[in-house]
């Protein structure tokens, strides 16, 4: 959790899963440090450099992790990952002299930090398939359900409370397209010294059967990771700003259906409703109050994971030459913090999604208040048909219309339909069976057929991303 006295990041212990903050731990890094040092002594001792007994060695330390020792050692050299290096060194006896050959810090750290941005972006990418999973369900069961959709905020046609989910589930599936694609870009820096050209590497394998790239290829077989052709002392840093920017895309995906719900939420809509359990407080002033906190710090948290991106921008563009060291200190906050950040927000999302409680007698009943606006379009369509101009059409049903609106806005019962029933102009078109065909027309198009083909490629990419059931738990 964390000390009386002593700031704790939220991040450590209220927001984000156990897998996450695991992942982004202080063991974690200097296990993965230690594992890349193994890999770089295993390519090594194809040129004689490393003995099978002192891998051996080295291997059975890998996990001996001493954080308060290295901390110590730190306030004294001012150096994290040297500091690491002489504990594993220590332990390992003879062995740890083999440690680190030719290498500079970031063949270390680089290599590392990617091959947890990978594991961190699989974490993502499961939970944004659970994710449409729980949005698949509210596709197929509303699909159906009838209500009025908004331009601006202001009623305007009816669509389907599945249709809409549809469009949040799409902008999920982009993001996951980007991830795909991103997993291309997404290499290590691989083991090429100090400004990248190798050259510590060439003189160490200097009349050896191994060559510095046959060295570098070995040691990312074994670690499992693909490397830039090309590097200066670290990576590029435009890796960093493409994955946290995909993180952000994902978040404007969460944060338009927190944004949608909140509203949908109000006492003044009350379509939906996000879960609200039998003992949750809702205001310590208002025993009545039903706030939306779940959606709330979805959006909270998503906005923060935008900002992030911006960072990661200033890294990739600042960095001269063959690298400053500028970007070090914001790089141990920005990207572990978008993460934990990001998963917080999909594990609400998750839980609005599975938990959502759709009020049909409500949606109901404003689609009866506002639909009648919505067939003036199709009532203007037939009077055209019928041979009426249609601006001078539009404008005499915009003016039944505000008429219409007096009532509305005073609570009354929408009197468009008896409106266009009573008018002489449009009487002399359309008879009242025809007036009453249109205004029982449920005007939704493509809505239903939309969302069973969209099931259909939801369903592929569900089978393709293997979606995990684990139950989803947030702070509160």
């Amino acid at each position: 959790m964390h000390q009386d006295g002593v700031y704790a990041s939220v991040f450590s212990w209220r927001y984000g899963s156990p897998e996450m903050r695991a992942l982004f731990s202080e063991k974690e890094t200097r296990t993965q440090w230690r594992k890349v040092w193994v890999a770089l002594a295993k390519a090594q001792a194809k040129a004689g450099l490393v003995s099978e007994k002192e891998l051996k060695e080295l291997e059975k330390h890998v996990s001996e992790i001493d954080i308060e020792k290295a901390l110590q050692l730190e306030k004294t050299i001012k150096h994290d990952l040297m500091a690491e290096l002489r504990v594993f060194a220590e332990q390992s006896g003879v062995a740890g002299g083999r440690l680190h050959a030719g290498a500079t810090s970031m063949d270390i750290e680089d290599n590392a930090d990617v091959l947890r941005l990978k594991k961190a972006l699989r974490l993502i990418r499961q939970k944004a398939a659970r994710l449409l999973s729980a949005y698949r369900k509210q596709i197929a069961a509303h699909a159906k359900v009838r209500c009025m959709a908004l331009t601006h905020l202001q009623t305007a046609e009816p669509t389907t409370i599945g249709y809409r989910f549809c469009s949040y589930a799409q902008d999920v599936l982009i993001d996951l397209e980007c991830l795909h694609a991103l997993e291309g870009w997404v290499k290590g820096k691989g083991f090429k010294g100090a400004v990248g050209t190798s050259a510590s590497y060439v003189e160490l394998l200097k009349g050896k059967k191994v060559s510095a790239e046959e060295m570098e290829n070995e040691a990312l077989r074994e670690l499992g990771l693909k490397a830039f052709d090309v590097s200066t002392q670290v990576y590029t840093r435009k890796v960093d700003y493409l994955v946290l920017s995909a993180l952000a895309s994902i978040a404007a995906s969460l944060h338009k259906f927190a944004f949608d719900l909140r509203f949908l939420q109000s006492p003044y809509v009350f379509e939906e409703m996000e879960p609200f359990t039998e003992m949750q407080v809702g205001s310590s002033a208002m025993p009545f109050k039903r706030n939306p906190v779940k959606a709330e710090r979805l959006c909270s948290l998503a906005r923060f994971v935008s900002s992030t991106s911006e960072v990661a921008w200033q890294n990739a563009a600042n960095s001269m030459l063959e690298r400053t060291l500028d970007d070090s200190a914001n790089r141990r906050i920005v990207i572990p913090e978008a993460f934990l950040a990001l998963d917080e927000a999909l594990q609400l999302a998750i839980v609005l999604a599975e938990g959502l409680r759709v009020n049909k007698k409500v949606v109901e009943k404003n689609f009866r208040a506002f639909a009648p606006f919505a067939m003036t379009e199709v009532l203007l369509m037939r009077l055209v048909e019928k041979g009426e101009d249609r601006q001078k059409m539009h404008e005499h049903l915009r003016n039944l219309s505000l008429k219409a609106w007096q009532d509305v806005q005073e609570g009354k019962p929408n009197p468009l339909a008896k409106l266009v029933e009573e008018d002489k102009t449009i009487a002399k078109k359309l008879s009242a069976k025809e007036l009453r065909a249109v205004f029982e027309e449920s005007h939704v198009g493509l809505a239903e057929e939309k969302c069973k083909r969209f099931l259909k490629v939801l369903d592929e990419k569900l089978l393709g991303e293997h979606v995990s059931q684990k139950r989803v738990d947030v702070a509160y």
